[in-house]
């Protein structure tokens, strides 16, 4: 199992970390090993001194595809969840201003939440009319809609499954809207799709 993450996905994010904005979608992986045990605190690692959170809608892969066109990408999901994708920022910087990889900065250990449990896709009428947020110690932090998206869930799978073969149980993480900060011990995130509590992390 793979995590495929989307960067620069929604212009006001863009803007906000002063990047320029991509003419196709920016693309990077996690391992599994990226995932966050469900109900474990988030332990911050001493590789890097600031940690920021970036919210972000799930596409779970639901069989295998390659070369997938944008009218066939509905057949290949069915469930919608929500996550973190948790960025060494100074790291990810360093890395950038030598060109090089973003890995160790994106990719390490524990760097991705996962909602526990995701919700049909059915239960929505319109994909891209869905409406997020994140609450870093009861206070809202980041608000994101579908709708805002430069590509949206069957553009990103028709473009990913050019390059990467997607299976079964593959998460995609299609990008986070602005309002990304730094993470502090003791922080509380609870995420929220709708009004649907969909995942609970504190950092320690």
């Amino acid at each position: 199992m793979k995590i495929v993450c989307v960067g620069r996905n929604y212009a006001k994010h863009i803007a906000e970390l002063q990047n320029e904005k991509p003419t196709d979608p920016v693309l990077f992986i996690k391992p599994d090993t990226a995932i966050l045990p469900p109900r474990n605190p988030l332990y911050l690692p001493e590789f890097a001194q600031e940690f920021h959170y970036e919210v972000e809608l799930i596409v779970k892969i639901s069989k295998m595809g390659k070369h997938i066109a944008p009218e066939f990408a509905p057949r290949y999901y069915d469930e919608i969840g929500l996550g973190l994708d948790i960025t060494a920022r100074d790291l990810q910087a360093k890395l950038k201003a030598k060109g090089l990889p973003w890995e160790k900065a994106k990719a390490f250990d524990n760097s991705a939440v996962v909602s526990p449990k995701f919700l049909p896709k059915t239960q929505f009428e319109d994909l891209n009319n869905i409406q997020f947020s994140l609450q870093r110690n009861d206070k809202v932090v980041q608000e994101g809609h579908t709708a805002e998206m430069l590509w949206k869930i069957d553009e990103l799978i028709a473009y990913i499954s050019k390059f990467f073969t997607l299976k079964k149980g593959d998460l995609i993480f299609t990008g986070t809207p602005a309002g990304v900060g730094k993470m502090n011990i003791n922080d509380s995130f609870v995420g929220f799709i709708e009004t649907k509590e969909m995942f609970r992390v504190n950092v320690k």
